[in-house]
């Protein structure tokens, strides 16, 4: 089984907000994370789709 989408993303969440940094507590990253992914999901646009966001992508193909 390929799980290429998820190990692309892990990858981005790495570079973009792991390495490199520190994090005091578990949740501060913790909540690093889930900002990370509400950002990645609604506001980081994507060529491969269009110039839009994920979610942004979905809604545009259900109407």
């Amino acid at each position: 089984m390929d799980n290429g989408a998820m190990e692309s993303f892990f990858g981005r969440l790495k570079t973009e907000c792991y390495f490199g940094k520190r994090f005091e507590t578990f949740e501060q990253l913790e909540k690093v994370i889930h900002e990370y992914i509400h950002y990645y999901n609604n506001e980081r646009i994507q060529v491969k789709l269009k110039g839009l966001s994920p979610v942004q992508y979905r809604t545009q193909s259900l109407n």
